[in-house]
């Protein structure tokens, strides 16, 4: 047992007190898990675009002072009441929708949306008393996702911990739980592309990379890249992509201009930059049913009052539009055996990896973020 167990952490985190201020390194006080929780030692944090959108609250309900982070790797400190599948020094990943195996949902060959504990972006208290378990000189910091993993250590659900092989680069396995499955998943468990199919993707954030490399994994014979930044191509050519669109290049919609390269409509589109805009482009680009299925899947987090328009037609013509959530992995069902893929070579990590950077730090990661820098940013939580 550690020596830490049932007594109050006191340790560094990375606080946001309001919209889209420098984060501030402080002090907190982390309690002990309770019933079903689990406290965990945050070894490395990677920055996701979720972080800054909510960070910057536009579009979404702004919730301060938080502790930001769900994209993560670390070991397990200590267990509260209940918890038997992972125990103090397991190599864990907290997950931000969990899988509490017992809901319909969980159940269900189908879905990974847990009734219990999918996402939540507006709690910022643990499910099982309302309260939080950060506090600094005894006011409350609200959790993030319910990881906040920008804090040396946090209090995670159990059904939101992924165990994984303890032989596996925690700076690397971070960002499987959250982007690097996203994209992955939207690709090879939802749109499902056949052998020789064309497939679009909107946004070549790393989300949308991750999503090509689905592509090119599934045997795509043409991956087509759009984004508004020119300088992505280059990068995105090393995940797959064989052409790229800029729809600033073009006076008609986007969605025209890839039926005219494809002889009426890509096969698969995958969305992942969020942009309502964007999503419909991604729909209408592909082509009505011919042979097959014709399908679009949507993976990027729009704004709560955003509305998705199109002509009904495009639905009468057999297209198929699909959302999807974490790539629809399952948090402890899944998420072992992607890094067990990792293990045996059969998934490349460290492409998607372009900065690294201390805790003390962590606002460059922001600023490499919002500058359209880079992939992934790996925060290094100690050693610093």
């Amino acid at each position: 047992m550690s020596s830490t167990a049932g007594r109050v952490i006191r340790c560094k985190a990375a606080i946001a007190w309001e919209a889209g201020k420098p984060l501030s390194i402080e002090e907190v006080e982390v309690a002990p898990p309770q019933a079903m929780e689990v406290r965990l030692k945050i070894l490395y944090t990677s920055l996701c675009h979720t972080d800054i959108y909510f960070w910057e609250a536009k579009g979404q309900t702004p919730l301060f002072p938080r502790i930001l982070g769900h994209e993560a790797a670390g070991i397990v400190e200590s267990v509260g009441e209940g918890v038997t599948e992972v125990k103090a020094g397991d190599h864990v990943l907290p997950i931000f929708t969990g899988e509490c195996k017992e809901c319909v949902h969980c159940k269900s060959e189908v879905s990974n949306m847990c009734e219990l504990l999918r996402i939540n972006t507006d709690r910022g208290v643990m499910i099982h008393d309302g309260k939080s378990r950060f506090t600094i000189k005894g006011q409350p910091i609200y959790h993030f996702l319910g990881t906040s993993t920008s804090s040396e250590y946090t209090v995670v659900h159990s059904g939101c911990v992924a165990k994984i092989n303890p032989l596996a680069p925690l700076e690397k396995a971070c960002i499987v739980s959250c982007g690097f499955c996203t994209g992955m998943g939207a690709t090879v468990n939802v749109a499902k592309p056949p052998k020789g199919s064309t497939v679009a993707v909107f946004g070549l954030g790393a989300v949308g990379l991750a999503a090509a490399e689905g592509a090119r994994l599934s045997g795509a014979s043409r991956i087509i890249g759009v984004d508004l930044n020119p300088r992505k191509f280059e990068v995105a050519k090393n995940f797959g992509v064989t052409e790229f669109v800029n729809p600033r290049d073009h006076d008609k919609p986007v969605q025209q201009v890839l039926a005219e390269m494809t002889g009426g409509g890509v096969d698969r589109s995958i969305e992942c930059s969020g942009n309502i805009n964007s999503i419909v482009s991604a729909f209408e680009s592909v082509h009505d049913v011919r042979l097959g299925c014709c399908s679009d899947c949507g993976v990027g987090i729009p704004n709560k009052d955003d509305v998705f328009k199109t002509n009904p037609m495009n639905f009468l013509c057999e297209r198929t539009l699909k959302g999807t959530f974490f790539g629809n992995y399952r948090a402890r069902s899944d998420i072992p055996n992607v890094v067990e893929k990792y293990l045996n070579k059969e998934l490349e990590l460290e492409k998607f990896i372009t900065h690294s950077v201390t805790f003390p730090e962590i606002n460059k990661a922001f600023e490499l973020m919002l500058n359209g820098e880079g992939l992934r940013t790996v925060v290094r939580m100690e050693g610093y």
